[in-house]
C-alpha cells in the first residue's frame, strides 16, 4: 500500500492506494492540473496539491484519517461529472478518471 499526501481547502488529506496504481493517481492529478485552466466554465472544481507519496504512514493526530483510494477517485469523478462544460471536451478527463475508478473497483471485487 502507498499513501499520497495532498492539500485541499487548506487541510491535508491522506489517500491510500495499492502500490501498482499510485502512479496512475499521481499522473491523473497532474493531468487535471494541466487541463483545468482550459475549461471555459467559471466554477472549476478545486484540485488537490500533491505534497508527497510514501510507503509508510503513521498518523498521530486522532482527527486525521486515511481516505480509501477508490472513494477518493469516485469523489473526483463526481466533481467533474457535475460540470456543465460546453466548449472544452471534458469527456477525455472523465474517461481517465473513470478508467482508474473501474480498475480500482475490479481490484476491490477480486479481493
Amino acid at each position: 500500500m502507498r499513501y499520497l499526501i495532498v492539500t485541499e481547502s487548506d487541510s491535508y488529506r491522506f489517500i491510500s492506494m495499492p502500490e501498482a496504481y499510485m502512479y496512475q493517481l499521481v499522473a491523473l492529478l497532474k493531468r487535471l492540473h494541466k487541463e483545468i485552466d482550459k475549461l471555459t466554465i467559471t466554477d472549476r472544481p478545486a484540485l488537490p496539491k500533491v505534497i508527497a507519496e510514501c510507503s509508510n504512514l503513521e498518523l498521530l493526530d486522532p482527527a486525521s484519517s486515511v481516505d480509501d483510494g477508490l472513494a477518493y477517485v469516485s469523489e473526483l469523478e463526481q466533481r467533474f461529472a457535475l460540470l456543465k462544460e460546453d466548449v472544452y471536451p471534458l469527456i477525455s478527463l472523465l474517461t481517465e478518471i473513470r478508467a482508474l475508478q473501474a480498475q480500482l473497483e475490479f481490484l476491490q471485487e477480486e479481493e
